[in-house]
């Protein structure tokens, strides 16, 4: 059995008399992509929240590498190694790719905020930044505004200035959301590619994206998971049918 990487624990959140997460466990383990689906409004964008840190539950308990960090703030959460992606871009759209990934290196190192010194001299900046475009496949687009990019391309570049922060766990939005047939592909093979490295948490619609890269999934509807499995077993799962019904074809 994989080492635990991320342990949630009966966590519950609701907002006036909506309840969005109704205690929901599950774990991410080490070496794994850990898919959660559901209809909209199932609570998978508040459950990203509350894991890193944006949120807090009203009640549970989240553990991340053998920490409870349930009370932490989303900054000390990044701090130990957890990264997310957004489901609505939070990129700094004016300002370079490069310097968008700066600025992740530059927040995962405190020592490196020098304000009297030129950012785009100090290799201990540049550096990192650039190995994190390499590695998203956007290094040639370094010097270009963040704004001219594809919408494909701002995805790569917001996985990119999350792994410029040196994570251990990516908690990943929708990454595939508003994109084309080809785009898609692209983030698939990426994030195939980083799952060798680290283990992942992916909320996310397009199911060919999920059956393809989660080696488990859980199912929310109505904040409540109604199964959890790998995949051939979700598939065929008559209760995921019937939370389905009339939107995804499985």
């Amino acid at each position: 059995m994989a080492p635990v990487v991320l342990s949630v624990r009966e966590i519950s959140r609701s907002f006036g008399g909506l309840v969005a997460v109704d205690g929901l466990s599950l774990d991410v383990t080490e070496g794994e992509i850990h898919a959660v689906i559901g209809p909209n409004g199932a609570g998978k964008t508040t459950l990203i929240s509350l894991l890193s840190g944006e949120l807090q539950p009203e009640r549970g308990e989240v553990t991340f590498s053998g920490r409870n960090v349930t009370a932490l703030p989303a900054h000390a959460r990044a701090r130990l190694g957890m990264a997310r992606s957004f489901q609505i871009t939070s990129l700094m759209l004016d300002m370079s790719v490069l310097d968008n990934v700066m600025l992740a290196v530059q927040a995962r190192d405190s020592g490196a905020w020098r304000f009297w010194a030129d950012a785009r001299r100090q290799a201990d900046l540049v550096e990192p930044a650039f190995a994190a475009l390499d590695r998203v496949g956007l290094a040639a687009r370094a010097a270009e505004q963040a704004r001219i990019l594809s919408h494909g391309e701002h995805r790569q570049l917001e996985i990119a200035v999350a792994l410029a922060t040196g994570p251990t766990l990516l908690l990943l939005d929708e990454p595939m959301a508003g994109m084309g047939a080809e785009e898609t592909r692209r983030m698939i093979s990426l994030l195939s590619s980083l799952n060798r490295e680290m283990p992942m948490l992916l909320v996310e619609h397009d199911m060919d994206a999920v059956f393809t890269l989660a080696s488990r999934i859980t199912v929310l509807v109505n904040g409540r998971a109604v199964a959890s499995g790998p995949p051939e077993q979700i598939r065929n799962d008559e209760a995921v049918r019937r939370a389905y019904l009339g939107e995804e074809e499985l």
